[in-house]
């Protein structure tokens, strides 16, 4: 497994959720973003769930899943994830996707920060949240080979993630109280981001 075995859509859509990535976000949490995608697409190989994916989906939702932790789209009454889905459904569209399809970026976002996703319920929510669930928790670190965690940390280094998002989510959970944000923190998200396997990896 490598990362050209994962090419970029080359679409509309996801060369602009790429721009708003890197425009608006740090380096780390775009860098975060784009390893949320390709261990997203290495977990759909190892799961067996590839030709079910609609990976240009998948690769906006991954692309755009913090964009609303920013100063530019953070919204003061609903969850950071949430917000980032409407920037994913303006986004996509202007790119001419039809309304259920932009509903779907949309779940797919929000969906991340679920504790869980049955894939057979939502087979991109699923992927990207424990995607991301391996990226900032550390979760199922074992289950994509060793080789391609390297390959995908040295193209793409976690960087200062680690205090980043917990400054972001401490934030989050702060002012937002009833959203997933405070979840998260309750749940040791900054100790595990910390103690995330990965940082040893580097």
């Amino acid at each position: 497994m490598r990362i050209s075995d994962f090419p970029v859509p080359d679409t509309a859509a996801a060369r602009g959720a790429r721009t708003l990535a890197v425009e608006y976000q740090s380096p780390a949490i775009t860098a975060h973003a784009i390893r949320s995608w390709l261990w997203a697409e290495a977990f759909a190989v190892v799961e067996g769930l590839a030709d079910a994916v609609d990976h240009e989906l998948l690769y906006v939702a991954a692309l755009l899943h913090d964009i609303g932790t920013v100063t530019e789209y953070d919204n003061h009454t609903i969850a950071y994830e949430d917000a980032g889905g409407h920037v994913a459904v303006a986004l996509t569209a202007g790119a001419g996707w039809d309304a259920a399809r932009r509903r779907r970026v949309h779940e797919v976002v929000v969906r991340h920060n679920w504790p869980s996703v049955d894939p057979e319920f939502d087979v991109e929510g699923h992927l990207l949240e424990i995607a991301t669930g391996l990226d900032i928790s550390g979760a199922r670190p074992d289950a994509l080979p060793a080789e391609f965690l390297r390959e995908v940390l040295d193209a793409y280094p976690r960087g200062t993630l680690a205090e980043e998002f917990s400054a972001c989510v401490l934030d989050q959970a702060a002012r937002k109280p009833t959203t997933a944000a405070r979840r998260l923190v309750d749940g040791g998200v900054v100790r595990k981001l910390q103690e995330n396997p990965l940082e040893r990896l580097r």
